[in-house]
């Protein structure tokens, strides 16, 4: 049986304050390591108890005094991780506990949080030098590069990442080439530490199709030295390497509202609540949020996030330097486990045209990744203007092509996700640093849409805001260096080159082509000229009268599924009696303006059914939130026409569970 070593001690920071009257209230950290396979929980708390018996051993309290501790959730597929509630009948209670681990060969690292409360509901303040929000490549690239340079420069600084999803990388999705630029400057030795990343590019194809034939393009992405990979995995491998350094990552915690000081200066962010019915009501597991100070806020929410784009409007960041609006696109995507035959790992394949019609820009991509799995999606710009479009189904329609359906077939489908990606580029990236902190990442807007990348750019700008932030906080610079660097990057070379081949596309699929090829092969990057993007993406949907309904095929079960089936794939969970964190602005505009004029698209731009039109006990349709489908995509934030819909964070924990996307 392996050896499990379990060691609890009082959370330790220079610059921790706990603002709370009780001097009961305390935050815990457990550690474990294992050598061969996860933990069993009943071992856990077992041992648990017996090395801490002031804390959680049931002998120490009057008789009845601990209740019950029930295992939340187990998972084997990318480590371990549970949820516990042990709860005391005087109404002390340990509000929280989470286990959760990362296996990479044989090693486990084990990181677990127990954070205990008194009976009295007084919210904790914990003070940081530095508070991420977000473990995604940008969030967990700055952290790791924060803690670097301080073992560098022989200070301490203590970071935290705040993560909304259960675990690090549940919520990350992406195709995913990876261009390992960015890695090789922040960990260069990342091939001998294992990093999930081994199938390097063999092939790169670019087709045009028709809706029966495939015809082949001169390839314009130049993916030589880089990999296919799984960006969840590799985010977990960086969650990893940040902890080592001594980073502190809350997974399962929703940053939910900013805190200002009385100069209107951003000093930190507060999680939400836990244990709030759906009318309001306080649950039996109710649990007050946490407020983490941070001398610096970086935040790295991913596209469209919910903080920053307050924050953008709030300081007016996009005028500042005259950006542009964003203009986004929603990828739509699947694992798939083939035949070995028909394997053929590092292979790639990106098409344009069939199954969108010429005036909607997007198309698809096939990535043979390791272990007969492939990644296989479509990527629709949310500027479409047919309100009858519906991207899912779309997806559905291209695994029917010829050549691609014999791909396929024989084959299961392992899981399935959906994410909306910025693709403004150069022209929307707003000034980057608010009063007290950045925006990273694809939170700024970053991709690089001709490459179909942004992962090595969003960790390239979370390690320069990283060193703005250590140069603010330890010598007589100030976060707008942030910027400058940025301007001076290669992030920012990258983007001046690829400024116009979105835009190009705004009058349909020949004149992007057309323009893009004059772009790449002609100018290089170099025109003179900086397009414009058109309208915003909810503007540009037109009334359903001017376009014709459009019959997608029943799904065969085989190859295309219907949407439960899919959502069921992508391990998709939130706590039924919970607010509803998909708000309405005007709850008379879904009936009154979206179904009379626009034919409901919001029951088809979401590809998880969130929303959808039933009729009332009159036989009038009226609109049904389903929020516990939700796959935090962000496309209903985006692309409804009146911008009704507010997209604002769920409990702590809650959405995809994403394990090889």
């Amino acid at each position: 049986m392996p050896q499990f070593r379990f060691t609890l001690s009082k959370f330790k920071s220079p610059k921790k304050s706990l603002s709370t009257s009780s001097s009961s209230s305390s935050i815990y950290y457990l550690r474990s390591n294992a050598s061969t396979s996860p933990p069993q929980f009943s071992s856990f708390i077992s041992k648990f108890t017996q090395r801490q018996p002031n804390v959680a051993n049931p002998s120490k309290f009057p008789s009845g005094y601990f209740s019950h501790c029930h295992q939340h959730r187990y998972s084997s597929f990318s480590g371990c991780h549970g949820e516990f509630n042990p709860v005391f009948t005087n109404g002390n209670r340990l509000k929280y506990y989470s286990l959760r681990g990362y296996k990479r060969g044989k090693v486990w690292s084990c990181l677990n949080m127990v954070r205990r409360f008194s009976s009295e509901a007084e919210r904790e303040s914990i003070e940081y030098d530095v508070v991420i929000i977000g473990a995604g490549p940008a969030g967990l690239s700055a952290a790791i590069r924060l803690k670097q340079m301080c073992q560098e420069k022989g200070v301490d600084l203590s970071v935290c990442v705040v993560e909304k999803g259960a675990e690090v990388g549940a919520h990350i999705l992406s195709g995913n080439v990876f261009e390992p630029r960015a890695l090789d400057e922040l960990i260069p030795t990342w091939k001998e530490d294992e990093a999930p990343i081994n199938v390097p590019v063999t092939s790169d194809k670019f087709w045009f199709l028709t809706k029966n034939r495939a015809f082949s393009l001169p390839c314009p992405f130049n993916n030589e030295g880089n990999y296919v990979i799984s960006l969840s995995q590799l985010v977990r491998w960086l969650g990893m390497k940040a902890e080592e350094l001594g980073v502190e990552i809350y997974p399962g915690f929703a940053a939910s509202e900013v805190l200002y000081d009385t100069t209107d200066t951003v000093i930190g962010i507060r999680t939400n609540d836990m244990g709030v019915a759906k009318d309001g009501s306080k649950k039996d597991n109710y649990q007050l949020g946490v407020e983490l100070r941070g001398r610096i806020t970086l935040l790295a929410e991913g596209c469209r996030g919910s903080i920053s784009e307050k924050l953008i409007k709030k300081y007016s960041l996009r005028k500042k330097v005259n950006a542009q609006h964003q203009t986004y696109a929603l990828g739509i995507k699947e694992v798939w486990e083939i035949d070995e035959g028909k394997h053929d790992p590092g292979a790639v394949l990106h098409t344009l045209g069939w199954p969108l019609d010429r005036k909607t820009y997007g198309g698809s991509f096939l990535y043979h990744m390791k272990d007969r799995q492939i990644s296989i999606g479509l990527v629709v710009a949310l500027n479409y203007q047919n309100p009858f479009l519906n991207p899912y189904e779309e997806f559905q329609k291209l695994k029917h092509h010829p050549a691609i359906k014999d791909l396929l077939k024989g084959g299961t489908v392992v899981q399935y996700g959906a994410r909306t990606l910025n693709e403004g580029g150069l022209q929307s990236v707003p000034y980057p640093v608010f009063p007290g902190g950045a925006i990273i990442g694809c939170s700024a807007g970053f991709l690089n849409v001709p490459k179909i990348k942004g992962t090595h750019t969003a960790m390239k700008s979370g390690m320069l805001a990283a060193e703005a932030a250590f140069a603010t906080l330890h010598g007589a610079s100030n976060m707008d260096v942030y910027w400058d660097s940025l301007q001076s990057s290669w992030i920012w070379e990258e983007l001046y080159r690829a400024r116009n081949y979105r835009p190009a596309f705004e009058h349909g699929l020949i004149s992007g082509l057309t323009i893009s090829a004059l772009e790449h092969y002609v100018l290089k990057g170099r025109s003179p000229l900086t397009l414009k993007h058109g309208k915003p993406d909810h503007e540009a949907t037109n009334v359903a009268s001017l376009h014709t309904p459009i019959n997608y095929p029943k799904p065969d079960n085989i190859l295309s599924f219907d949407v439960p089936t899919s959502l069921h794939r992508s391990n998709t969970n939130h706590e039924h009696d919970q607010p509803a964190h998909l708000r309405l602005r005007d709850a008379r505009i879904p009936e009154e303006v979206n179904l009379k004029e626009y034919a409901a698209p919001e029951s088809r731009y979401c590809p998880a059914r969130v929303y959808e039109y039933i009729p009332d006990e009159n036989d009038q349709m009226k609109l049904q939130i389903n929020a516990q489908n939700c796959l935090h995509c962000k496309a209903c934030d985006i692309k409804d026409p009146k911008q009704n819909i507010e997209w604002s964070v769920p409990e702590g924990g809650g959405g995809p569970g994403y394990s090889v996307m």
